[in-house]
């Protein structure tokens, strides 16, 4: 915040996140909290850059690493960002004209804003006859138009080349400025001189240059427009003004603005993603983009970058018994995996190992997210095919700034502040044995999805067309490429999306499909029913049906995209189709062959991906979510249970085993699984109740590990633990409370005739002690009921396990002895009750520069009025033997 750091404060603070379990921090300066002026450090100054290298520094001697924003706030852009150079828009006016008149109006732009930068670009006619005639260089340099139209009633359309004057939100000192205009090399060139005075010819050991979700407003222009569209599409888009500016529902302006999109959407590509890229590799560096929102085919400008990052935004639903959702305090959206899969699927086509999330985006309102509802939300994001997760976010804060310290608007406040902050470890402790696993090997994902992008392309509505994930039930969801994603993925078949430009780049070898050399392998390319479709791309299609690969058509390609020749592009299409001589194979299959590869179209996906031969995870049947990887000798799965049942059974994985081992990402543990060879599939015992996740690695070698899952079962009567806790305070305020003793366990909150509880946000240590006849089982459970929010476990004086999900247990069987045990269960809460009081106390904490400091609605901040949240341990605590 105002980039107001100091070297003390950096250091302290990337030890606080290395001790939390963190792998790296981005750098991304906003705003600053007001009072504190003094401190700025203006952007990319000697000073700014002092501190940078100070920050690398210190994170590799924790061996973290450093990612950077190119910018401040977002989008991209600054001050040393020109009128000339800023986000463009086109603004076309209208004026009526007949036979033998002299307009008489000038042609200047009305709009008052726009008078100082606007620039007349052309001057279209058109006459009630049908006449079209371009007439710009009948205008004169003060807007007066020297042309009288020789017969008849004329429109004339007067397209002036604009800005959108939008500036960098939340912008740092020294970053002030207009945003960049995304479709011209020359303005993202003009933008990096300032970085390069800044960091001469290396990228001073930052790992990435990262590049914030594309939130440019308006900005559908770039003064070099109709002449790339001419070269790019074949006609000129002068000649078609009137259509441009149109929103009349007919074929010919739909198809006029499916050509300016895909314009659009070839230079978002070629003059800012494929730039950005080579200029960070020109630093020695990787570049990091989040491409929603862009006005281009989402799945090529992922692929331009080294670390495609997609976005969570909101909470899930999820039916798992336990999770806290209160509809008050989570935003009216709903993330959808297969809107982050476009990431995946773009790093997975190109080889590339990492696709990144920004994640946790105002999951609930501030102050009253707990660990165990990040936990399902980031499972999510694995199951898309994310591993390298950013937290959204984590705000640096000095030492000298009083509790809660500096916070950002829009995070879930992943702060050392935070009462939650001393179990950060059991999130980040999942997340990094998840990640070990899927940053492994290969993606392992079956089929090839081809995403028609001309189908949404072509509507007459609108200008640009930014693919925003706010706007995927308009896009995305309606199309049968969508519905067959969510019908396949129900049925345990894994997905990668495919564009028109990765088609054309595909090879197949020995019937499997790859994008690029090093992109993942596919079996199948499967194409959802789709109204338009590019010549060029049904060839690529036939292309990889000759070379071998397997193509799933669930209709043919109704017609061709565009304008430009289109009666010969459509008997292009018409004959190509022609040449595929299909024999109908019954129930509604028909199939080309060519040789080992061949083309199958059938109105039942399903059916014809089993007639193919392809084959499902039908662990799915039970309720499981699955991922996998392809390792040497051997496939990792990725399950979680989202659901409200326990799954307690020999379920078959799609592989030939000979070992399969079990890991619990949760705890840490691992053992060799129960196993049953079925031909090409094995059965795995397996046990996992709602909220649960495992790792399985199944190898067709004997594994290394030689020690069994224990698998929990025998159990026998629970010992409950309700009687005689102790309760005592530590790391909190805003007034430590007083010690408590309880007959009956319960939240430190129900002590109500002690305000303190009532307002402390902080860690609460329950303790009791009980019997043990004789150490007889081979296992005890330790079940902790409903704790809120989070529990650290210690049996006898050891740590055992950081509890910060449902279902909040922990083995601690080797923890035990005979005769008397201690248990001491470390609860902390959330910080809404302690920030609820200094809002009913008008203690003023929240005090920044430009949006200050908002709720999950976007309105002014004010906690006074929530109810006390629980806080502490409900239980009922027990702990269960088993025998083997």
């Amino acid at each position: 915040m105002g980039s107001a750091v100091d070297e003390k404060n950096i250091t302290r603070q990337l030890t606080a996140y290395q001790k939390a379990g963190f792998g790296g921090v981005e750098v991304v300066p906003i705003y600053g909290a007001i009072g504190y002026e003094d401190k700025y450090i203006p952007y990319l100054s000697l000073k700014w850059m002092q501190m940078l290298d100070h920050t690398v520094k210190q994170s590799s001697a924790l061996k973290m690493g450093v990612y950077i924003s190119v910018g401040t706030g977002w989008p991209i852009g600054g001050p040393q960002v020109t009128t000339e150079d800023a986000a463009t828009r086109l603004v076309i006016q209208n004026y009526d004209l007949k036979a033998g008149e002299q307009l008489k109006d000038k042609m200047i732009i009305a709009d008052p804003r726009q008078k100082d930068v606007a620039k007349l670009s052309v001057v279209t006619a058109y006459g009630s006859n049908g006449e079209v005639v371009e007439i710009t260089d009948k205008v004169l340099p003060d807007g007066s138009l020297q042309w009288t139209p020789p017969q008849g009633e004329w429109k004339i359309h007067a397209g002036f080349v604009s800005k959108t004057k939008q500036a960098v939100k939340r912008a740092a000192p020294g970053g002030e400025g207009y945003t960049l205009d995304h479709f011209s090399k020359t303005s993202l060139n003009n933008y990096f001189k300032k970085w390069d005075a800044a960091f001469g010819n290396n990228a001073h050991g930052v790992k990435a240059f990262y590049n914030d979700s594309y939130e440019v407003y308006n900005a559908d222009w770039t003064p070099a427009f109709f002449d790339e569209f001419k070269k790019r599409r074949g006609y000129d888009l002068k000649l078609f003004l009137r259509e441009l500016a149109s929103n009349e529902a007919s074929e010919k302006v739909a198809r006029i603005k499916s050509d300016y999109r895909e314009t659009m959407s070839d230079l978002m590509l070629q003059n800012f993603s494929q730039a950005f890229t080579s200029y960070a590799h020109s630093k020695n560096t990787l570049s990091l983009n989040q491409a929603h929102g862009s006005p281009g085919n989402l799945l090529d400008l992922y692929a331009a970058f080294d670390i495609p990052e997609t976005e969570t935004f909101g909470s899930s639903y999820f039916p798992v018994p336990g999770i806290r959702r209160d509809s008050a305090d989570v935003r009216n959206v709903d993330p959808d995996p297969n809107m982050l899969k476009f990431a995946s699927s773009a790093a997975h086509a190109m080889g590339h190992r990492l696709t990144s999330s920004e994640t946790f985006t105002w999951l609930t309102e501030h102050f009253k997210t707990s660990w165990s509802q990040c936990k399902p939300e980031v499972e999510q994001v694995f199951l898309s095919g994310v591993n390298h997760v950013f937290y959204h976010g984590t705000t640096y804060s000095p030492d000298y700034v009083q509790w809660p310290g500096w916070l950002f608007y829009a995070s879930v406040n992943f702060v050392p502040n935070n009462s939650l902050w001393p179990h950060l470890n059991g999130l980040n402790e999942y997340i990094t044995r998840t990640q070990s696993v899927l940053q492994s090997g290969q993606p392992d994902n079956e089929i090839l999805a081809y995403w028609p992008v001309y189908d949404a392309w072509n509507n007459p509505k609108g200008m640009d067309m930014p693919l925003k994930v706010h706007d995927i039930d308009v896009w995305l969801h309606p199309t049968s490429f969508y519905k067959n994603l969510k019908l396949l993925q129900g049925k345990g078949y894994s997905i990668d999306f495919v564009s028109d430009k990765m088609l054309s780049e595909a090879t197949v070898s020995n019937g499997i499909l790859k994008v690029s050399k090093n992109g993942a392998e596919h079996k199948v390319l499967l194409v959802s029913e789709c109204k338009m479709m590019p010549v060029t791309t049904l060839q690529n299609i036939i292309r990889l049906a000759k070379a071998g690969a397997v193509v799933i058509m669930e209709t043919y390609p109704a017609d061709v995209p565009g304008l430009y020749e289109l009666d010969e592009r459509r008997r292009q299409l018409k004959s190509l189709l022609a040449t595929l001589d299909f024999k109908n194979k019954g129930n509604d299959i028909s199939q080309v062959s060519f040789g080992k590869g061949r083309i199958i179209v059938s109105k039942d996906v399903p059916q014809a991906l089993q007639y193919a031969g392809l084959q499902r995870e039908t662990l799915v049947d039970h309720g499981l979510k699955f991922i996998r990887r392809k390792i040497d000798n051997g496939k990792y799965y990725y399950l979680v249970n989202h659901t409200a049942n326990v799954v307690n059974t020999m379920l078959p994985i799609d592989f030939s085993a000979n070992a399969v081992t079990i890991m619990d990402p949760q705890a840490g543990d691992a053992g060799l699984a129960s196993i049953v060879k079925k031909g090409k599939v094995t059965e795995v015992k397996l046990q996992m109740k709602p909220g649960e996740a495992l790792i399985l690695k199944a190898t067709t070698s004997a594994n290394a590990t030689t020690t069994k899952w224990f698998y929990l079962e025998g159990a026998q009567e629970p010992i409950a633990l309700h009687e005689n806790w102790t309760l005592s305070f530590k790391d909190g305020g805003p007034s430590i409370p007083s010690p408590k003793s309880m007959q009956q366990l319960q939240n430190w909150t129900n002590f109500s005739d002690d305000t303190a509880t009532q307002n402390f946000s902080g860690t609460g240590v329950y303790a009791t002690t009980f019997n043990l006849d004789g150490k007889q089982a081979s296992e005890y459970l330790l079940q902790l009921g409903k704790v809120n929010e989070s529990a650290k476990v210690f049996v006898n004086g050891k740590e055992v396990q950081t509890v910060f999900s449902v279902p909040f247990e922990a083995r601690i069987g080797k923890y035990l002895h005979a005769g008397k045990n201690t248990i001491t269960i470390e609860v902390a809460n959330l910080m809404a009750n302690r920030i609820r009081y200094m809002d009913r106390a008008k203690i003023e904490w929240r005090k920044y520069h430009e949006i200050n400091f908002v709720n999950i609605d976007y309105k002014n901040f004010d906690a006074a009025n929530w109810k006390v949240q629980p806080s502490g341990l409900e239980g009922p605590v027990t702990i269960t033997p088993f025998k083997r």
